[in-house]
């Protein structure tokens, strides 16, 4: 008997009616929320507009969600195409099944293309969302939880995971709970990345390239624990491999960037184009202002008729011969 353990939820979906609402849903679009208000917080602290993060993010957050998508039904592709599948599964999002490698990938084609429509730097405004992307991370594994999905090896320390479900092949019993575990060093990740961006004034991408380095870190023990079924290579999880290749890069492209482009962006969002429009046009149409005024001895010289300069001539002519 357990004396001690984390209970998993009876079901992961209420229904409001025909309404399903989705634990794990919830979880991802919580993490959506937390990643874009932080993110506008550090922008704009950045000397970034209010609202420019949101507007790339609806660039980011649907090419991520597909990007997390594809990842997840080309590397576990047996789920959905071996024999007594059926391949309508793999567009069921809300059953689990998101890879942060495909997410993180195809959410910077689609940042790219945000940032690029309003003209500012894509690694400016990942090194600003860097942070809350690990929140968000943290946020999103609790949907693996109510999915009673993602778990370790058994165990019995008061902090196993109890699975109560059997189905696609689970085993009931009490495991180690790998979700929880990287929810933990995504939040550690995240307050690091913000510690960091302080003390050292990271910039040029180097802030969500320190993200990226320390999420593998974790996210490579953690994948070593678990137990689900996963493509092994050489004897390594197929996560693992990547995790170790992305790291690597990661840190490659700090080193290279501290050295091309040491120091943090001074401008990080310019003007709009529109204002520097108008402003332009004002500068250079002078119909609506006001005309100069002419100095007011020449405009009196020049109102003065002719008649009165030609007597003062005559005048002082006849003051000489007198």
């Amino acid at each position: 008997m357990e004396l001690a353990y984390i209970p998993s939820p009876s079901r992961g979906v209420i229904h409001l009616g025909p309404i399903p609402l989705r634990g794990y849903a919830f979880c991802i679009i919580i993490g959506v929320f937390v990643a874009v208000w932080l993110g506008n917080k550090r922008w704009v602290a950045r000397g970034g507009k209010v609202g420019t993060v949101a507007d790339i993010a609806v660039w980011a957050v649907p090419f991520g969600l597909v990007g997390g998508r594809l990842y997840h039904v080309i590397t576990d592709y047996e789920l959905y195409f071996s024999e007594g599948r059926d391949w309508v599964d793999a567009f069921k999002v809300w059953q689990g099944g998101l890879g942060i490698w495909g997410a993180i990938a195809l959410g910077a084609v689609g940042a790219w293309i945000g940032c690029r429509r309003r003209g500012i730097p894509l690694p400016a405004w990942a090194d600003a969302l860097a942070p809350g992307i690990a929140f968000a991370q943290a946020i999103g594994r609790w949907g693996n939880w109510f999915n009673q999905e993602l778990y370790g090896r058994e165990t019995h320390l008061p902090w196993a995971l109890h699975i109560t479900s059997s189905t696609d092949g689970r085993v009931p019993g009490y495991y180690h709970p790998t979700f929880l575990y990287e929810s933990l060093w995504c939040i550690g990740v995240g307050f690091l990345v913000i510690w960091a961006d302080r003390r050292f004034k990271l910039g040029h991408g180097r802030a969500f390239a320190l993200y990226v380095a320390a999420y593998c870190v974790g996210r490579g023990w953690i994948e070593y624990m678990r137990v689900d079924d996963a493509h092994h290579i050489l004897g390594l999880r197929l996560n693992d491999w990547t995790a170790m290749i992305v790291f690597i890069l990661a840190v490659l492209y700090m080193v290279i960037s501290a050295k091309k482009r040491p120091g943090r962006e001074e401008v990080v969002e310019p003007e709009a184009p529109e204002a520097e429009t108008a402003a332009d046009a004002t500068d250079g149409d002078d119909s609506g202002a006001a005309p100069e005024e002419e100095p007011k001895e020449d405009a009196d010289a020049e109102d003065a008729p002719e008649t009165d300069v030609t007597e003062k001539k005559d005048e002082a002519e006849s003051a000489k011969k007198s």
